[in-house]
């Protein structure tokens, strides 16, 4: 079994406001992130929430295998996030692949080379890499206490900083999508 975590738990601070549900191509930011995991085929979907967790909720669609997951500690950052997501994962999953709620370029087709790579390998961690710099990154369960135990604004990019001989990388031929930080951000693309 193979899950996604969408980390959509944040406040929004340098945003202004709740940018998990700020609308983009016709949809709630949030929501590219889930539709790419579902579209991949992950067999769970967990989507993290805190900040105005009600609010963003209502707002998501989630597929027959997707919950809701709250993160009461979201104001310490993104482990806590991170934690909540993998604590709520099914006992038998094998692995999730994690997606922040503010990046909507990231597609079903990045999600699923992940998975692939994962399959075949078995590596603690896979990792997407662009032309510009690293993506998303699968998590396998043999991991996930130690992910769970991070602390602070961090993610998987700490485990990956000081274990890198866990890390396989599948690269990829382009650019990595920006991050929506700003509603400046959202325009033009």
């Amino acid at each position: 079994m193979i899950s996604g975590i969408v980390l959509a738990a944040g406040s929004g601070t340098r945003f202004g406001g709740t940018k998990q549900i700020a609308p983009f191509q016709g949809k709630p930011l949030a929501q590219h992130a889930i539709d790419a995991l579902a579209s991949a085929g992950v067999d769970e979907l967990i989507v993290v929430t805190g900040h105005d967790a009600d609010l963003v909720e209502r707002a998501l669609a989630l597929p027959p295998q997707g919950r809701f997951a709250r993160n009461p500690d979201h104001a310490s950052g993104q482990a806590s996030s991170l934690a909540t997501g993998l604590h709520a994962l099914a006992d038998g999953t094998e692995a999730a692949v994690v997606l922040l709620a503010d990046q909507p370029g990231i597609t079903d087709a990045e999600v699923r080379a992940l998975i692939d790579a994962f399959r075949v390998s078995r590596s603690r961690i896979v990792r997407i890499v662009y032309d510009d710099g690293p993506g998303p990154a699968l998590l396998s369960r043999e991991i996930h206490a130690e992910a769970g135990h991070l602390s602070g604004d961090v993610g998987a990019r700490e485990l990956i900083a000081s274990h890198p001989g866990w890390v396989e990388e599948v690269r990829v031929p382009f650019s990595a999508p920006r991050d929506v930080d700003r509603p400046s951000d959202l325009a033009g693309r």
